[in-house]
């Protein structure tokens, strides 16, 4: 499953993503199962990875999947509200996963989205859950955490 997950310098990773319509839900299907699988792989390899969008494995759509304790999907997910209050933290990614960047995010947002049922959905998020689904917000933008780097020494590689 690892080597379906799209590495820094590939192009797609930097495209912006199409929004997903509701009669493209059921054959997104298999799109969703596969990136729940990554999650759990990445998770098996390198003891991290709660989420992933879906470019990250070529699919330009605006989607994420979630697994804190089981996947969940996000349809069309976006930033409706964030905090003035930033929080400062070392960024990981499933397509650079030996590399960690130093950005601020912010402490807390608010997410609309549609649900598997197509149903919108709004979520409040904060702390690590609200960094979490900025950074995969942002692939769907075509965004990396690199290009959010505070200054050039805020890349480590990860010991």
């Amino acid at each position: 499953m690892l080597d379906q997950i799209l590495l820094l310098g590939d192009p797609r990773l930097y495209e912006k993503c199409e929004p997903v319509r509701a009669e493209e839900v059921a054959d997104l299907q298999p799109t969703v199962d596969k990136m729940a699988a990554c999650i759990l792989a990445f998770r098996e390899k390198y003891g991290a990875g709660r989420a992933i969008a879906a470019p990250q494995i070529g699919v330009m759509k605006r989607l994420v999947v979630m697994n804190v304790d089981r996947p969940v999907a996000f349809y069309n997910p976006e930033l409706v509200a964030t905090s003035d209050e930033m929080m400062e933290l070392w960024d990981d990614c499933m397509s650079f996963p030996n590399l960690l960047v130093r950005l601020q995010r912010h402490r807390r947002c608010t997410m609309r989205f549609r649900d598997a049922a197509w149903e919108e959905q709004t979520w409040e998020l904060e702390d690590d859950l609200s960094e979490l689904m900025q950074h995969e917000l942002d692939h769907l933008d075509g965004i990396l955490a690199t290009m959010r780097a505070e200054n050039e020494r805020a890349l480590r590689w990860r010991s």
